[in-house]
């Protein structure tokens, strides 16, 4: 069996840390499966809300956290969404919450969510990634190797990796 999964790159990249999860899609190198589609949506959540309705098996988001540790710290996680939040989506802004409420107003199921989050320094105006973050990319390309590789098959939901810390 095929396992379809949306890599997506969430962020503004105009917000300093804020653009991790572009910079990560950037670098990722290409991939091979044409099960597995790559994109940066940066801040266009209407757009990930509506290419979620397309019946993936697997989605993995790639985002800058908040207050999750020291800035540079990656995590990867499995994301519950919340079944009770109101589609409030803003097609010019990026909040999963309500990209995940839209998905369920517009009739469509999510798939099992797996984030490969990266702890900010600063979301302050202006473009690149603090050097805490921007050392951190490399970890989080590997990342989401690991989780696309514990996805293929999807026979059982791969265990979301323990947090890294590089040092």
């Amino acid at each position: 069996m095929t396992t379809t999964v949306l890599v997506a790159g969430i962020g503004n990249i105009f917000l300093g840390d804020d653009g991790f999860g572009p910079e990560v899609v950037r670098r990722l190198p290409p991939h091979a499966d044409p099960a597995v589609r790559v994109v940066d949506y940066g801040i266009r959540g209407m757009h990930l809300a509506y290419d979620l309705l397309d019946g993936w098996d697997a989605l993995v988001l790639i985002d800058a956290v908040p207050n999750r540790g020291a800035p540079g710290r990656v995590q990867v996680l499995q994301a519950e969404p919340d079944n009770d939040g109101a589609a409030n989506l803003d097609a010019h802004a990026m909040n999963p919450a309500a990209v995940f409420a839209s998905v369920r107003a517009l009739g469509g199921t999510l798939p099992p969510t797996y984030v490969i989050g990266c702890q900010i320094e600063s979301v302050d105006e202006g473009m690149g990634l603090s050097e805490p973050v921007a050392a951190a990319v490399d970890m989080a390309v590997a990342a989401v190797a690991e989780v696309l590789a514990d996805l293929s098959p999807l026979d059982d939901p791969p265990t979301p990796t323990a947090a890294r810390q590089e040092e």
